[in-house]
């Protein structure tokens, strides 16, 4: 994941948008009453609260690689424990009977995200869910805008490998998870949602898929950047009838349970 901290309070703008995926997952999630939940990767703590809502006898753990998120998240849910901690390293203690990840493993090196994901399914009692989803999102016009203004500016030299890999598709999934698993559910969702303008949609990328193409630049640069890609957005998304913007959002869906 980035090495950078993230900011909580830029990915709670949108809050409710943000949290929607997670209660979408969980409702797939084939367990009455598990002893232990992990939130790998539980940011700000929305995810968890989720998590806490459905299985409020269960212990539930979050961890996240970002101190502010982290921070954030024991402010907000101080009853919870929060760890610091980093997928590639993470070890659970004792056995998990469910991992829940709301849009982390998109952050990963393509190459590792199975290799942990399969040490943690392993670790898992039988019948154990692992329940994530990503953002299926880069052949999106936000995604392909920031490529395009990456490529054309001053900054292009900088930004000559931002961006991030794609996601592995539902065949290569099952593929990699059936012989570990004894049901694997595997969705895709479009989600619509409405933004007050174009700016809005970049404050929406902001806290997430924009930063590898910004956080690298100067103040200055960053300044244009920004101010390029907005351009590009009012160019490929409408208005709608009244002043908002429709912001397409494909996210990718798994639900695994263990042999």
């Amino acid at each position: 994941m980035a090495t950078t901290d993230w900011s909580a309070k830029q990915y709670l703008k949108f809050e409710a948008e943000r949290t929607r995926p997670s209660r979408d997952l969980l409702a797939q999630v084939p367990l009455d009453s598990p002893k232990n939940v992990v939130d790998l990767g539980c940011g700000p703590g929305n995810s968890t609260a989720v998590l806490l809502s459905q299985y409020p006898k269960a212990r539930v753990t979050g961890m996240d690689s970002s101190p502010d998120m982290i921070h954030k998240a024991r402010s907000t849910l101080p009853g919870v424990n929060f760890a610091m901690d980093d997928l590639s390293t993470y070890t659970p203690q004792e056995p998990v009977d469910l991992f829940f990840s709301n849009a982390v493993f998109q952050w990963l090196p393509r190459d590792q995200r199975f290799q942990i994901i399969k040490r943690l399914i392993k670790s898992q009692p039988s019948g154990g869910v692992f329940a994530f989803q990503v953002p299926d999102n880069l052949s999106e016009p936000s995604h392909v805008a920031m490529r395009e203004t990456a490529a054309d500016g001053p900054w292009s030299g900088t930004l000559d490998s931002a961006g991030r890999q794609g996601f592995q598709t539902a065949q290569e999934i099952y593929d990699e998870l059936k012989p570990i698993c004894a049901d694997l559910n595997i969705w895709h969702t479009h989600y619509y949602h409405s933004l007050e303008n174009h700016e809005a949609v970049v404050e929406w990328v902001k806290g997430t898929g924009l930063r590898p193409f910004v956080d690298p630049l100067s103040p200055a640069d960053k300044d244009g950047f920004l101010k390029a890609y907005l351009g590009r957005l009012q160019k490929l998304y409408p208005s709608s009838i009244d002043g908002s913007v429709l912001l397409r959002y494909p996210r990718l869906f798994v639900v695994a349970v263990k042999n």
